[in-house]
């Protein structure tokens, strides 16, 4: 049995334990002419270790708290079932993004020899991974969502002591204070905003050095090298548009969903207020801010450089642009 999540929750992880044994059954029992796992007959009950190239893919989103990352999650959710793939929960002891040496072995392992679960999206809180140093064969496609650091804290600091409009019954901790910043209130500290650049910049110590100028180049080197999309929380539909066009056997109808879906806009953290303009301004005097706002510029701006090159504007709407390569001058001729 492969460990397919890193929960503290014992009967958690009996629930996950049996759903695995479930869909390997069904995987096993394919041959007999229900389609295996999916039930749609499609491939006769296809060997693991003889994957499509489509199907042996696996897409990681290592989600930052705070970024609408629970929205876009959902539509994973609800295209799983008609789009046939996986999507797994990493679900982290007391929600730590930095694993363990011995559970970074186990995930790389896991991910990478899964092959019941692929074509398989998981998601969970967890800093960037670097799959090529554990010594496995074929990396994951990274994908992930940031936000205006400082909407972000205040979207964090709300969600603490008001929750939101997914689980509304759920109790949350001590009501705030309109003076957070000014009385010192650490969960609005300016070392609460370093939190993006980590993630992106992984396991190494350094990354969770907060106001490291190292960390911040890391993370910016991992975002246009390692990852294939990171989008912009302001500019979700955007994403996921792009995302549709470029790894559509995820993403097929994601876009329509996103419109139209009540799930994918369902979670709104309550009692947001905006910030008053002096908070702003003191929290722009600290240098973490200077580091995760430079972080998040640079993110913004290579998320519209790729959207520039793949959709434009018709009747008001965007639409993905089609192909605009061909191939020519083919040597040998076929005769």
């Amino acid at each position: 049995m492969k460990h397919g999540c890193f929960s503290s929750r014992c009967s958690e992880r009996t629930i996950a334990r049996h759903e695995v044994v479930e869909v390997e059954q069904r995987r096993g029992e394919g041959g007999g002419g229900d389609g295996g796992v999916w039930g749609d007959g499609g491939d006769g009950g296809q060997a693991a270790s003889s994957l499509s190239q489509a199907d042996d893919v696996v897409v990681i989103y290592n989600r930052v708290p705070k970024t609408a990352s629970t929205s876009f999650t959902n539509i994973a959710y609800d295209l799983c079932g008609k789009n046939r793939f996986h999507v797994l929960h990493i679900n982290t002891s007391k929600n730590n993004p930095v694993l363990s040496l011995q559970d970074q072995v186990r995930f790389v392992n896991n991910v990478t020899s899964w092959t019941e679960m692929k074509p398989a999206f998981y998601h969970g809180h967890v800093a960037y991974l670097d799959f090529s140093k554990y010594g496995v064969q074929g990396k994951p496609t990274y994908i992930n969502v940031v936000r205006d650091p400082i909407e972000r804290l205040v979207s964090y600091y709300y969600f603490l002591r008001f929750g939101d409009d997914y689980r509304p019954s759920l109790r949350r901790r001590k009501q705030g204070d309109k003076k957070c910043v000014s009385a010192g209130d650490p969960d609005c500290a300016p070392e609460k905003l370093w939190l993006q650049i980590p993630f992106f910049c992984g396991h190494h110590s350094e990354c969770w050095n907060v106001g490291s100028r190292w960390a911040l180049e890391r993370a910016k080197a991992n975002l246009v090298n390692e990852y294939l999309l990171v989008g912009l929380t302001e500019e979700l539909e955007d994403f996921v548009m792009i995302l549709e066009a470029v790894l559509p056997r995820f993403f097929k109808g994601a876009t329509k969903l996103y419109k139209t879906g009540k799930k994918s806009h369902l979670r709104k953290t309550t009692e947001k207020k905006p910030l008053a303009t002096q908070t702003i301004a003191k929290l722009h005097q600290s240098d973490v801010w200077k580091l995760e706002n430079e972080f998040y510029e640079f993110a913004q701006e290579q998320f519209q450089f790729v959207r520039a090159h793949a959709v434009r504007e018709k009747d008001g709407e965007l639409v993905i642009l089609p192909q605009s390569f061909f191939y020519e001058k083919i040597y040998p001729k076929v005769s």
